[in-house]
């Protein structure tokens, strides 16, 4: 039977990984995630369930393409979250699937006129795939303490998908479903500067489908280009903290194939705390702000993550 101490350090590893995203449910936020730790392993069969919750302030709608100014919003989310990791072709793999919900108030003004919108439904079904390509195979809890003592350069690949299965109203100009497909495919890389200090890069671009029923017109837009970058602090296993920043661009929409409007250069900065205790479970706080804010990315965003993970 094992000691109390490897019992402590088997669940800490089953955390690894397993809190690891900024789980946003509003297709303004695509671009604008800040998530450290996508690509950090986990052992085979390890399975999660987080249930989140997230408060945004400030300058957010759910499209910031929308020709609405002068917005402040607060708005309010709930996520359930499974997770499970896996092997795939002998390498660390692991799928997501995202449940959200979203309540809250939107003011603006369109067209000089003064509208607010109280917004309340399921946001769009999020679905998450990632696998390590290289310095992560498929690992029970012995290879992942092993990892740790002495981490590795990691490259990885994930495909997130957003099915437009939220609430929506063609009726309305504000919603909190997007009535289209959106995916988005990303390369990531860990690079260990010491042992218990690591660097995370990821390059993506968001996709997105046609919205055919966008007030009786067609809605087209162009992919959002996405960066990230974290510089993590290991503490003890499970126990970690990190700053992050992005930067993002694109975007630009179409109404009926007329002109391009609504370009987006934005930037945020943010930190993200994980503390794991008794029972395989976690808390994760993090909060972050735009710092560069061109279109739709002035606003304050917190969130409490509360995990549970086993094997």
């Amino acid at each position: 039977m094992p000691t109390m101490s490897a019992q402590r350090v088997h669940t800490a590893f089953l955390l690894l990984g397993v809190v690891i995203t900024q789980l946003l449910a509003l297709p303004c936020v695509n671009a604008q995630e800040l998530a450290p730790r996508v690509y950090w392993p986990a052992p085979t069969g390890t399975n999660a369930v987080v249930l989140g919750y997230q408060f945004s302030t400030g300058d957010i709608i759910t499209d910031p393409t929308l020709p609405v100014t002068g917005v402040q919003s607060d708005i309010n989310y709930t996520i359930l979250t499974y997770q499970r990791y896996g092997s795939l072709f002998g390498r660390t793999a692991n799928v997501q699937v995202n449940l959200p919900y979203s309540w809250g108030n939107t003011e603006g003004y369109l067209d000089d006129e003064y509208v607010n919108r109280s917004l309340d439904g399921s946001g769009d079904l999020r679905i998450s795939a990632t696998i390590n390509l290289r310095g992560a195979p498929a690992m029970d809890p012995a290879d992942m303490q092993e990892l740790r003592a002495n981490p590795r350069t990691i490259v990885g690949f994930s495909l997130t998908a957003l099915v437009p299965t939220g609430s929506y109203n063609p009726d309305r100009l504000l919603n909190v479903g997007s009535n289209r497909w959106s995916i988005k495919p990303a390369f990531g890389m860990i690079w260990p500067i010491r042992p218990t200090w690591l660097l995370e890069m990821e390059v993506g671009a968001w996709v997105f489908g046609d919205n055919h029923d966008f007030q009786g017109l067609t809605r087209e837009q162009d992919p959002i280009w996405s960066a990230e970058i974290h510089l993590v602090k290991r503490i003890r296993p499970g126990f970690w903290a990190s700053l992050d920043l992005n930067r993002y661009r694109g975007g630009e929409t179409r109404l009926d194939n007329g002109p391009p409007t609504s370009f987006q250069r934005n930037a945020r900065a943010g930190a993200t705390l994980v503390f794991p205790f008794a029972g395989g479970r976690a808390l994760r706080f993090s909060y972050s702000r735009g710092v560069t804010t061109r279109i739709g990315g002035d606003y304050d965003l917190y969130t409490l993550h509360y995990a549970v993970a086993w094997r």
